[in-house]
């Protein structure tokens, strides 16, 4: 069941609007007033706030995050593994019961919430080290994204006062707790007590973890039934600058322009994209609304691509063709690209050197003004001709 009181509180929630950076213990003052303003009693407010600290690691963490930098291939194949595998499929077969009622309850597949378990905690085994009360501070009071993390640390004083939260509360340095790595606001209002011990804990509970990300998933679109991801084959003679996340057609047209899957069937009249990880020589996926609901557990392309991907294999998809795509440029070469793209007016977002969404719309564009293949995928001729 999810708690009455969670969901009250859940609501009595405002934005939060202490101001970022300056002084620590008047950011913490402030933060605590909010807190009490969103339905935390006083007392439990304050022994929240106590004591509590900056961790500078957390910041560190904040600003490397290197290994979205990996190409499609080298990212999935370093999380991938049979072992892997073999474990998601034998969790699958041991808590049949408890994926059957996230399917039955929230529609969401088993393979999906298999995948994020894996590649967010290892089914559970690692969970993080970092406190999770320093580390939501500290990234709340940094001035780079407080608006997403001052809410997290309401959330969070509001999961204590329910004694759901203990202050050594230790997960992922960005303020995730348990094994899918949910962050306090997302517990607060979507946790579920899927073992019915009247409490919602995502580190020690599977049923807790597994139906509360399911529940979060449907919050987000998470549409029953239907497919995310299926590997496909393209014609010599495809048009490649209809491919990427931005050109949307029914699966019946995309059959039509000789997309055919690499087994089974295309599903009918269902939108769909093009997706080139790499490239028109690498491997190749038509993608669903399932797919771009997966953006709201994680940001980052390449770790949503491959967790997609590996829920595919979980549920009995082949391995893919990995084809021989074009070699990816350096860290330096992505950054200097990146620049070139935004002096040309393109909206790359942060220069990071990480080919996301927007590098990879702005790569296809400029490919095809220069009358090369425009498959989103940048390789040094694209750089030499800019």
């Amino acid at each position: 069941m999810i708690k009455a009181a969670v969901l009250t509180l859940a609501l009595a929630t405002p934005a939060a609007a202490a101001p970022c950076g300056g002084d620590f213990a008047d950011f913490l003052a402030a933060m605590e007033t909010e807190a009490i303003a969103a339905g935390t009693p006083p007392d439990a407010a304050a022994a929240f706030f106590a004591s509590a600290r900056q961790d500078p690691k957390v910041l560190k963490a904040d600003r490397s995050q290197g290994v979205f930098r990996k190409t499609f291939l080298d990212f999935s194949q370093s999380l991938i593994s049979r072992r892997r595998l073999a474990t998601a499929r034998a969790k699958s077969a041991e808590l049949d019961a408890i994926f059957t009622r996230a399917e039955a309850d929230y529609g969401t597949s088993r393979g999906i919430l298999l995948a994020f378990w894996a590649f967010e905690t290892d089914f559970g085994q690692v969970q993080g080290q970092f406190n999770t009360r320093n580390a939501l501070l500290t990234l709340a009071h940094d001035c780079r994204r407080p608006d997403i993390f001052q809410p997290q640390v309401l959330a969070a004083a509001q999961l204590h006062a329910l004694n759901e939260f203990d202050l050594d509360t230790t997960g992922a340095w960005a303020g995730e707790i348990g094994m899918v790595q949910m962050l306090p606001k997302d517990i607060l209002e979507r946790g579920v007590d899927g073992d019915g011990d009247g409490l919602v804990t995502l580190k020690t509970s599977p049923a807790d973890a597994i139906l509360s990300g399911a529940r979060m998933l449907q919050h987000h679109g998470w549409r029953a039934g239907e497919p995310w991801l299926t590997e496909v084959a393209l014609p010599d003679s495809f048009d490649w600058s209809l491919t990427g996340l931005q050109t949307e057609n029914p699966t019946e047209a995309w059959a039509a322009l000789g997309v055919t899957p690499r087994e089974g069937s295309l599903p009918a009249n269902l939108s769909a994209s093009v997706l080139l990880p790499q490239g028109r020589n690498g491997p190749a996926f038509l993608v669903y609304p399932n797919y771009r609901v997966l953006f709201d557990w994680n940001k980052s392309f390449i770790y949503v691509t491959t967790a997609a991907y590996f829920a595919t294999r979980i549920e009995g998809a082949p391995a893919y063709a990995a084809g021989d795509p074009d070699p990816a440029l350096g860290p330096d070469e992505m950054i200097a690209l990146q620049e070139k793209l935004s002096r040309l007016g393109h909206d790359v977002g942060q220069i990071d050197g990480i080919l996301g969404a927007g590098t990879r719309a702005a790569v296809q564009r400029e490919q095809l003004r220069l009358g090369l293949p425009a498959d989103g995928w940048p390789n040094r001729s694209l750089l030499d001709a800019l």
